[in-house]
């Protein structure tokens, strides 16, 4: 039988503590995905940084902003930081636009206009914009990359051949057994991607330290091919 999202985060938790929770502020998420690109979390976070220390992460601040501000900050996070930068000032004024400058206001709309709301950020694509409403305070399940892997290797044994199905049936799986509150979600979502990253990796996957190995179907499957 295959364990419950709810078992699965618990057993997760149990092996490596629970991951610390950060403040809600849905906006400081948009600009976090923003301010870089394809960097890893340390320059994402440098750049971030940057950004909060000379602009401020109020939406009116950073359309307010100077454009070369904005970019010698998107320089710190990877490449076309002056691209980056427009795509900073096109959030924040739809933020001002859609939600008088409270992005939090995503948790008292319908969900289908919340939604469309959240995919309405440049470069935000079905993960991101689940993720987004769940930081805003909305019960969704919410996945990056690394946590599709993870429930998609351990309910179906599932090996990156087909993100955009394994994202779908993961999130139908995890509220399969009923409804699931917003903490436990996001403390699912950190957990599943933090053990994608270090443990469940894309290639080559350290299954003998997984604490979920013993009913994951792709160790069953990986352990059938190496006997």
């Amino acid at each position: 039988m295959s364990p419950t999202f709810a078992r699965i985060v618990a057993q997760l938790e149990r092996r490596f503590g629970r991951p610390p929770v950060p403040s809600a502020d849905p906006f400081a998420f948009v600009l976090l995905e923003q301010v870089a690109y394809l960097a890893p979390d340390q320059k994402r976070l440098a750049a971030f940084d940057a950004l909060e220390q000379r602009v401020g992460l109020a939406p009116e601040r950073v359309l307010a902003a100077p454009a070369a501000v904005l970019a010698e900050v998107c320089a710190i996070g990877g490449m076309n930081a002056v691209e980056r930068a427009e795509r900073l000032k096109r959030s924040a004024a739809l933020v001002l636009e859609r939600c008088d400058g409270d992005l939090s206001r995503l948790a008292r709309m319908p969900l289908a206009a919340a939604r469309k709301l959240a995919r309405a950020f440049d470069s935000f694509g079905t993960a991101n914009a689940e993720t987004l409403l769940l930081v805003a305070g909305v019960p969704v399940p919410a996945l990056d990359s690394n946590g599709v892997r993870v429930l998609a290797r351990v309910w179906f044994g599932g090996d990156e051949q087909r993100y955009a199905a394994d994202h779908r049936c993961a999130c139908e799986g995890i509220v399969a057994d009923g409804p699931i509150g917003r903490e436990l979600l996001m403390r699912g979502y950190l957990s599943l991607r933090q053990h994608g990253r270090t443990v469940c990796r894309r290639s080559d996957p350290n299954c003998p330290a997984c604490p979920l190995r013993a009913t994951c179907a792709f160790a069953k499957r990986r352990g059938s091919r190496a006997d």
